[in-house]
């Protein structure tokens, strides 16, 4: 058994200086200085080149390119080389110690990650293996240090995804099945409590807890209040700035919802970090949709027409945006009494593939003209 000093002291990261330059680096990333909170986790990584820290925050640094550039798979080999690293340490450490609480952390940390990469890129069978394996170690630091809030970081995804992604999709009903089961509430409270108290882990569990309220839960109260402290925190964060804008639309917050789509759109002019296309296309369309529920047509048509044309060159299939862009494309020309264009835009819509009942939709505006 180790003692309860030994333990406390497993869990002491690194010195002071050191750990001053982690949470220098980890706000860095947050508002997306990637170059800057690289070269800092690189001096720890020298500081302390047997402590797995600094190896696992550089890691992170890679999992927020990937997040900041939604298209490009040019940052995947990097990350998942540089969770190896972290794991091949961590395994020579455990191998002098099995008790290491900082290798067990890490190691559960590097495996929960690449398995949330892994079903970020739908592969099922890589990302419920890793999520299994870092489930049982972080069970394994819960037993050894039970008040730990950074653990409940790892834990609390399991317990909310293990039981909520075979509801939402079935075919991975069969791929979950011999695992241990998850608790949707358990998981949310633990990601809760990291999200208040952890030390190391706080902002990654606000985000989850923002991607679970938002995609699963349909709660966008909740979620806004998480999106919003987080871009209070990090106003360069694109991320936060996009669920903000999303919460704001789903509750009808019109002026609301305008200004901030409108500041993301100015983001994406000013080119900043992780305001990519895609962001763009977003906001001119609820830009567009903000300025139609204002009953101003024509600058809300130039918006979605240029959401429109952004679509021709992000998608090689035609998307959701795409659909429902044309459908109120089609709306203003039939608010205008333009009856044979909107009939244009609802046709072209029954042409392509169904979107959330974009053709149920179109055949309505079809027999019956929007007002």
């Amino acid at each position: 058994m180790c003692s309860t000093s030994t333990l406390k002291a497993q869990w002491i990261m690194m010195r002071s200086d050191a750990d001053t330059l982690v949470q220098m680096g980890a706000t860095m990333i947050y508002n997306m200085e990637f170059d800057a909170a690289s070269a800092l986790f690189n001096k720890v990584i020298n500081l302390y080149p047997k402590n797995p820290a600094g190896y696992f925050l550089d890691a992170m640094v890679e999992w927020w390119r990937i997040q900041a550039d939604r298209k490009s798979k040019q940052n995947d080999e990097k990350f998942l080389y540089k969770c190896a690293q972290v794991i091949t340490l961590c395994d020579e450490l455990l191998e002098a110690n099995p008790n290491d609480l900082s290798a067990l952390f890490f190691k559960g940390g590097a495996l929960g990650f690449r398995g949330r990469f892994y079903a970020g890129r739908e592969s099922w069978l890589k990302a419920a293996d890793d999520g299994h394996v870092a489930f049982e170690i972080l069970q394994r630091c819960h037993q050894i240090a039970p008040g730990n809030h950074d653990i409940m970081l790892g834990t609390g995804l399991y317990n909310y995804y293990a039981a909520v992604l075979p509801e939402q999709y079935p075919v991975l009903a069969s791929v979950m099945m011999f695992l241990p089961k998850g608790d949707k509430n358990l998981g949310l409270m633990q990601l809760s409590a990291a999200g208040r108290s952890a030390k190391y882990a706080k902002t990654e569990a606000k985000v989850s807890l923002l991607q679970a309220y938002f995609q699963f839960e349909k709660n966008p109260s909740e979620a806004l209040k998480v999106a919003q402290d987080l871009l209070n925190q990090y106003p360069q964060n694109p991320y936060f700035h996009r669920y903000v804008g999303r919460c704001q639309v789903m509750m009808g917050m019109y002026p609301q919802m305008e200004q901030t789509w409108r500041n993301a759109v100015q983001a994406c002019i000013d080119k900043k970090v992780g305001y990519d296309q895609q962001t763009a296309r977003e906001a001119m369309y609820y830009v567009g949709l903000a300025l139609m529920n204002r009953k101003e047509l024509d600058s809300s048509l130039k918006y979605f027409y240029k959401c429109d044309e952004a679509g021709r060159f992000l998608d090689e299939d035609v998307s959701g945006f795409t659909v429902k862009v044309n459908l109120k494309i089609g709306n203003i020309y039939d608010i205008r009494g333009q009856r044979e264009l909107a009939i244009q835009q609802y046709k072209k819509v029954l042409a392509w593939e169904e979107r959330q009942n974009s053709h149920e939709e179109a055949k309505r505006y079809l027999q019956n003209s929007y007002k």
